[in-house]
């Protein structure tokens, strides 16, 4: 090989990986990565990130299947951004990379899914999604195996799984959702909550609340087995043994649309956080 081509191809390498560098940092340090992590004796696995861009406009759906999750991080831009983590095993390494070829991700009319052959012994896939979508957008989540994670949108949001936890970060509008098995975590920003309503809902996990000082809102929350508790001075009755009650609802600074966070088996806890604006 000559010189001039080394050099070429040098800089041809130097220059893929910086796009990857800008590509990561505009993801953001915490997206979804892919790492062949299944352990089975027997079996061998496959991972693999695939990604489009489609055009925003109307309502997003997403189903993450049997045993996927589902993120939706908000940004400025117009349009979104499907990455689709394939993951598969099967008894053999070619058998593995074969079925993930097989694995198609559809997203026509913005209901985004994936489609396979038929689950069998020793032959399983998986896909799960990271979605980056306009701030404003409205969303419909699925899951069952796997969790939901919100950040940074505003709209109307529904999402449901079975067994998974609920993350929201900084997000408004009017959000509904539950969970059967799993935590709910939920980080607000600004002064109050901008938007109709957010109700989530669990079973089985705890609930955590940070929100920012002087947030106005009224908050619906409690537990059927478990404690709540706050990290700042409310006004609330405390029972005979000196502890605030297992449901409570009370307006937070002047009060505002409602907040209800409710869990059946878990402690409940309200925090404060610095406050901060949203990405809108």
């Amino acid at each position: 090989m000559n010189k001039s081509l080394r050099y070429t191809l040098l800089a041809l390498a130097i220059a893929g990986f910086n796009v990857g560098i800008v590509a990561a940092q505009k993801k953001g340090d915490d997206s979804m990565q892919c790492r062949d992590s299944y352990e089975n004796d027997r079996l061998q696995s496959h991972c693999e990130i695939k990604e489009q861009t489609l055009s925003a406009g109307g309502a997003i759906a997403v189903d993450a299947g049997q045993n996927g999750g589902v993120t939706v991080r908000g940004w400025e831009r117009n349009e979104i951004l499907v990455r689709a983590r394939i993951q598969t095993a099967a008894p053999t390494q070619a058998q593995a990379d074969q079925l993930a070829r097989e694995v198609r991700i559809e997203t026509a009319l913005l209901r985004i899914h994936a489609e396979g052959p038929e689950q069998r012994n020793d032959f399983n896939w998986w896909v799960s999604f990271e979605i980056y979508a306009p701030n404003l957008s409205d969303l419909s989540l699925e899951a069952h195996n796997g969790g939901i994670s919100l950040a940074d949108v505003h709209g109307k949001i529904d999402f449901q799984t079975q067994n998974g936890g609920v993350n929201l970060r900084r997000v408004g509008g009017n959000v509904c959702g539950h969970t059967t098995n799993g935590g709910v975590n939920v980080e607000l920003a600004g002064a109050r909550w901008e938007g109709e309503l957010l109700e989530v809902r669990t079973t089985n996990g705890g609930v955590n609340l940070a929100l920012p000082d002087s947030y106005s809102a009224h908050l619906e929350t409690g537990t059927v087995n478990g404690r709540v508790s706050f990290d700042f001075p409310v006004n609330v009755p405390m029972t005979e043994r000196g502890r605030l009650p297992r449901d409570i609802t009370i307006d937070l600074g002047s009060g505002g649309p409602t907040i209800r966070l409710v869990t059946t088996n878990g402690g409940v806890r309200v925090r404060r956080s610095p406050a901060r604006g949203m990405m809108l």
